[in-house]
Order: C-alpha cells, then sequence, then structure tokens
C-alpha cells in the first residue's frame, strides 16, 4: 500500500494546479487583439442601424398616408399633417382612423419627421423627411421619401 500512497499524492498535486500569470497574461493579450479587430466593424452599424430605421419608418409613413388617402381623397395637409393620423380632423368625413396604433414616432434620433404637404419635391403629394444624424435639414445624410435625382431636376 505504501507504494500508491506517493501516486495519491501526486494526483492531488495534480488537481490543485492553477493558471500561472504568463497564461493570464497571454490570455488577456489574445482577448485584447480579438476586441481590437472585432469592436470597429461593429462601432459602424449603431448609425447604419438608425438610417436603415428612419428609412423603414419614412415607408411606413407612405403606407399610412396612403390609406388617410384613400379614405379621404387629400393627404393631410401642412406641416402638422402627421397628427391628422392619429387625431381626426374637422374636414375629414371618411377618415377611418387611427391610422397609427401609437402616438407620432420620432426618428432614432429622437426629432420629430419634417411633413409637408404639397411637397416641394414631391408635388402631387407630400415630403416627409429626417435630418439624420447631423441634425441639421439639409445636409447629405438626410433621410428623406424623394430621391436625390428629384432634387437636381428642381435645380
Amino acid at each position: 500500500m505504501k507504494l500508491n500512497e506517493p501516486i495519491r499524492n501526486q494526483s492531488r498535486h495534480r488537481t490543485q494546479r492553477a493558471f500561472t500569470l504568463v497564461e493570464l497574461l497571454l490570455v488577456l493579450v489574445i482577448l485584447g487583439t480579438l476586441a481590437a479587430i472585432v469592436v470597429p466593424k461593429f462601432a459602424g452599424r449603431t448609425e447604419q442601424a438608425r438610417i436603415t430605421a428612419a428609412s423603414t419608418q419614412i415607408a411606413n409613413f407612405g403606407v399610412v398616408l396612403d390609406s388617410f388617402e384613400v379614405d379621404n381623397g387629400y393627404y393631410p395637409k401642412g406641416k402638422g399633417g402627421l397628427a391628422d393620423l392619429v387625431e381626426r380632423p374637422r374636414d375629414a368625413q371618411n377618415w377611418r382612423g387611427p391610422y397609427l396604433k401609437q402616438e407620432i414616432p420620432k426618428d432614432p434620433w429622437g426629432n420629430a419627421y419634417i411633413y409637408e404637404c404639397p411637397g416641394k419635391h414631391n408635388e402631387d403629394t407630400y415630403d416627409i423627411m429626417s435630418m439624420g444624424p447631423d441634425l441639421r435639414v439639409g445636409g447629405d445624410d438626410d433621410i428623406t421619401n424623394w430621391t436625390q435625382q428629384n432634387q437636381d431636376k428642381k435645380r
């Protein structure tokens, strides 16, 4: 039995072994390298996701505004026309709303969408836009329901 005792002690010694400082530092270096590669790839995705969300919301407004127009024969007028999608306007005889289940949403940057009817770019219908990431009207980052080609034709 004495022959087996050193084997038991050796196995106990092996199970109590821990990571060395060098091994831990190596793992931290590997994790840091992976983070340096992966994080920049996802960092720009947040802004792109906001732009996509604004484009999708503008398209959703288009569907709802078209429903309003089918029911009433006109698009909501003026700059505050989106409110007509939630509350019945006085002159809407066939209003079947509310056309939006909730209040009028803000754009992904927390600002109100800009709506005009009749539109400056879409004269027969309406213009709707988000100011985009720079929070100013008229930049290249504006998200709109009209194309740049329509803007160029007006100039």
